[in-house]
């Protein structure tokens, strides 16, 4: 059973079940001339809730989650009915299905309670007639390390591992919850990166510009002002600059071309790898897609603004110095990162155009990610992964 509730997390389900159904799973079998072998070679199942690419990959959703997904903490309190809902409707599938493995893919505010909730379930209904007892895995490590570390202990409890794409978690993760099995498989986007960069290595644009406002509708709502303020003041200065803004798929692609946009501006739906190959810098939100960014060397200028009441719990909670994780892992702002009200247009356009025209800066930038993307290991995260999730099963 498999849990993704954002797109980002379709992804990474999507190529984990890819690695499960024709590499590791078959590949464990041992032959045998039993006519009842102990073991078989048939196909492992897989159900859950996730998002296009998990149905593309085989899995057998209940609905899409993805589809549902919520920023900040403001917009989990209003949407806390539905939500509820959708947890009981999973937490009586995987009781009706009794999974062997039950797959939590990042999302982990509901992930975390997700497992915890079987947990507690198989503590107090285990007999000689009831032992069913799934392993619990996490896929990608909730921030606890930037916020709310008692999450930590949350995640010891209920988890019998824990898969992470940052080298400093297993450290982190080993000074508080020892008896936590955490294991670095390396980030997925290392190689997707290198695939895209197989495919793009000889396309070139120049002045180039990629927007990056979200992947859920909220979110391009906010930004999609600044983002496009900064392009019409950077075109100012920057006469034929091309500008293409990607969103992750066509429903909001069109939504967002029904408001009416500047001239120049392109739009594209998906293949964000494409885009960010062709291009000279990126004005993104912060999240995983800074990380896409660091992966391709691409100088960006990073930037958020959510509801105020998220905001204000957020400030409260964040423990971390910057938002973009290239930054972090760096421990130094390499990418300019401008938050609620500093995320101006004028802001983002003034640091966008300072790395669009000092050429030794840019290459300067594009060492320091050269050295954060090469923390994150070597390609094949999702064989990795894979491979632990099976080495608990017995």
């Amino acid at each position: 059973m498999l849990i993704a509730g954002e797109a980002s997390g379709d992804t990474l389900a999507a190529e984990l079940v890819g690695a499960l159904r024709w590499t590791v799973v078959p590949g464990s079998l041992d032959p045998t001339a039993d006519v009842q072998p102990l073991r078989t070679a048939l196909a492992p199942r897989f159900f859950g809730a996730g998002g296009p690419k998990m149905a593309a990959a085989g899995v057998e959703l209940a609905f899409d989650l993805t589809q549902h997904s919520v920023i900040g903490i403001s917009d989990v309190f209003m949407n806390i009915f539905k939500f509820r809902r959708l947890f009981q409707q999973l937490f009586r599938l995987a009781l009706e299905r009794q999974p062997d493995v039950i797959i939590g893919v990042d999302y982990g505010g509901f992930n975390l309670r997700f497992g915890r909730a079987i947990k507690q379930y198989v503590r107090a209904h285990r007999s000689r007639f009831n032992n069913w007892n799934p392993k619990i895995v996490q896929f990608v490590s909730p921030q606890v390390w930037a916020s709310r570390p008692s999450r930590a202990y949350t995640l010891a409890d209920n988890c019998d591992l824990l898969l992470s794409i940052f080298p400093f978690e297993k450290e982190w993760y080993a000074r508080r919850v020892p008896k936590l099995r955490v294991e670095f498989v390396g980030h997925p986007m290392v190689e997707r990166m290198q695939n895209a960069k197989c495919k793009m290595q000889n396309v070139k644009m120049s002045p180039a510009v990629v927007l990056l406002a979200g992947s859920r509708a909220d979110e391009v709502r906010r930004h999609l002002p600044v983002v496009i303020g900064a392009f019409e003041l950077l075109r100012r200065d920057l006469l034929g600059l091309r500008a293409k803004m990607v969103l992750p798929n066509e429903a909001l692609l069109q939504s967002v071309k029904s408001i009416g946009l500047p001239s120049g501006l392109e739009l594209q739906a998906g293949d964000v790898s494409s885009a960010l190959a062709e291009a000279d810098l990126a004005i993104t939100k912060s999240g995983t897609i800074t990380m896409e960014c660091a992966a391709f060397g691409l100088p960006a200028v990073v930037f958020y603004k959510t509801s105020w009441p998220t905001y204000f719990i957020g400030r409260q909670i964040v423990s971390v110095k910057y938002l973009a994780m290239p930054n972090l892992m760096a421990g130094e702002e390499i990418y300019p990162e401008f938050v609620q009200d500093a995320a101006t247009a004028e802001n983002i356009s003034r640091a966008a155009l300072a790395l669009l025209e000092d050429e030794s800066r840019r290459a300067v930038v594009k060492a320091k990610l050269a050295g954060v993307v090469a923390s994150l290991g070597k390609s094949g995260a999702a064989l990795r992964a894979a491979d632990a999730i099976v080495s608990l099963l017995p």
